[in-house]
């Protein structure tokens, strides 16, 4: 008798347990952009001054962020596909980046930037034009 009821109760105990759902993925506060635009280069937010960071011994003007999510600004260099001049600034995280390009006869040009080597770049304005750049 008193095992039909230690069963029943262990039945009832077990059959009443909910399983725990798990807890929903914790949304991670950053202010990292996933795409960089070429307003980026403009100003420097509150949190990206905090990390706002300048070394004359590197290439790129300063950095912003923190290690493994750094965010680069440059000076570039280069010529377009008719093999005229053109300077301007970028903003690069990892491989790709945006900025605007300066030509002596055209107004600004946003462009989007991918790293092909080192210290050189390849360049794409809205029109599809492409660029072939160097960083000062």
């Amino acid at each position: 008798m008193l095992k039909n009821y230690l069963l029943s109760f262990f039945l009832v105990t077990i059959v009443s347990c909910k399983k725990a759902a798990a807890p929903p993925p914790q949304k991670i506060n950053t202010f990292y952009k996933e795409v960089i635009t070429a307003d980026d280069r403009k100003t420097i937010t509150p949190e990206e001054a905090k990390t706002y960071h300048v070394d004359d011994v590197y290439e790129y003007k300063y950095r912003t962020g923190n290690s493994g999510h750094y965010e680069y600004n440059y000076d570039v260099k280069g010529i377009n596909s008719v093999g005229d001049s053109v300077f301007g600034n970028i903003n690069v995280s990892g491989k790709y980046g945006a900025g605007i390009l300066i030509n002596d006869s055209i107004a600004d040009l946003e462009i989007n930037t991918e790293w092909i080597s080192f210290g050189k770049l390849k360049a794409t304005d809205k029109k599809g034009n492409e660029y072939q750049l160097i960083v000062k």
